[in-house]
């Protein structure tokens, strides 16, 4: 994880800085959306996986697909932020990468 990071982190440093040279108002960005429910998980994960999973997040839910689809909204428009270039912005309720073992 730690090492995909940095690659994606490394990636919009060096696009931001190249398309600004062909485009001066072009913004680079990346959503890193955390754990998700989707058809894709929906089945393969318990309800007591997810109660365990959303107990290390701040917000204590799991995200829904809407929830990082507006994130791209926000990062797309040039009024909510026009000035924001070369982000990850991490949609994953405050998840902090911890797991939470019962005892």
């Amino acid at each position: 994880a730690a090492a995909k990071s940095a690659i994606l982190g490394g990636l919009l440093l060096s696009l931001k800085n190249e398309v600004v040279r062909k485009s001066p108002l072009a913004r680079v960005n990346a959503v890193a959306p955390g754990w998700t429910e989707s058809p894709m998980t929906r089945g393969h994960v318990s309800e007591e996986q997810v109660r365990r999973i959303s107990r290390t997040m701040a917000l204590r839910k799991v995200a829904q697909p809407e929830d990082v689809a507006n994130q791209v909204v926000i990062l797309a428009s040039p009024l909510l932020s026009g000035h924001v270039t070369g982000q990850v912005v991490t949609v994953a309720g405050g998840m902090e990468g911890r797991v939470v073992h019962e005892m």
